[in-house]
């Protein structure tokens, strides 16, 4: 990926959820390109393991996030393995769609335990260690989809909604550890899952770009180049906002 080149993220150690596939792995590639100490958590060990061989000193842990006390455990082993984090990505996510009407309350609480719950433990988690270490980024992800509606996502928007009101809430209480938290709003990234599930024929894709102003294809590496920013000391004074990375997606 073709990208500005951030000294401050040089060594900095990095932990991303959900980094095996789609955006997750773009976002790891990103930092690895950075000479990032970059570490990442998933469940899926085969796509896990080729990325980590494709990327040298890449490290691998797998957990399923919505086990807080696994998440918790595989956090600290992180930070024994590449140092105190001083970036967390909160990207893990599951966009699955029902109708309404079809939504259990099992579903709901599965939704709210993959899209929302674990950001805010995986912080809780990281910000002894960043404060002590004199401050860090943290980026959590929302989605576009909230503000568009979508009728058949309602528990994963539900979720990403709330996600930017976690994001306040943590940004005032970790500034005083100079610990930035933020949150990207991404539109639809043409990841392999999504193309699979969501958006099988180009007619399907391309009737998407032609809701955006800018008429490309929304690809992990858009959505990979405002984290790398939003952790890098170029971002110093940017806290509590979120940004929408969807080509002006209406």
């Amino acid at each position: 990926m073709n990208s500005a080149r951030y000294p401050s993220l040089e060594s900095v150690p990095v932990l991303v959820t959900g980094g095996a596939t789609g955006i997750g792995a773009n976002i790891v590639r990103a930092f690895h390109g950075q000479e990032a100490r970059i570490a990442f958590i998933d469940v899926q060990d085969q796509p896990s393991y080729a990325l980590t061989k494709a990327l040298p000193g890449a490290v691998y842990r797998h957990a399923d996030v919505t086990d807080i006390p696994a998440l918790q455990d595989a956090i600290a082993d992180i930070a024994q393995e590449i140092g105190t984090i001083r970036v967390l990505v909160n990207n893990a996510a599951n966009d699955k769609r029902e109708a309404v009407e079809d939504v259990t309350v099992a579903d709901w609480d599965v939704a709210q335990a993959i899209n929302l719950r674990p950001q805010f433990f995986a912080a809780q988690a990281v910000r002894p260690g960043m404060a002590d270490a004199g401050g860090g980024s943290i980026i959590n992800f929302s989605s576009i989809a909230w503000r568009l509606g979508h009728g058949d996502m309602t528990p994963y928007t539900t979720a990403k909604a709330a996600v930017l009101g976690l994001t306040n809430a943590l940004a005032d209480a970790f500034g005083d550890d100079n610990i930035r938290v933020n949150a990207i709003e991404p539109g639809a990234v043409m990841t392999e899952r999504q193309r699979e599930l969501w958006f099988k024929t180009e007619e399907e894709v391309d009737a998407v770009v032609a809701r955006q102003l800018i008429k490309r294809v929304l690809c992990g590496e858009d959505i990979a180049h405002m984290v790398l920013f939003l952790a890098s000391d170029e971002a110093q004074m940017i806290t509590k906002q979120s940004f929408a990375v969807n080509g002006g997606l209406v």
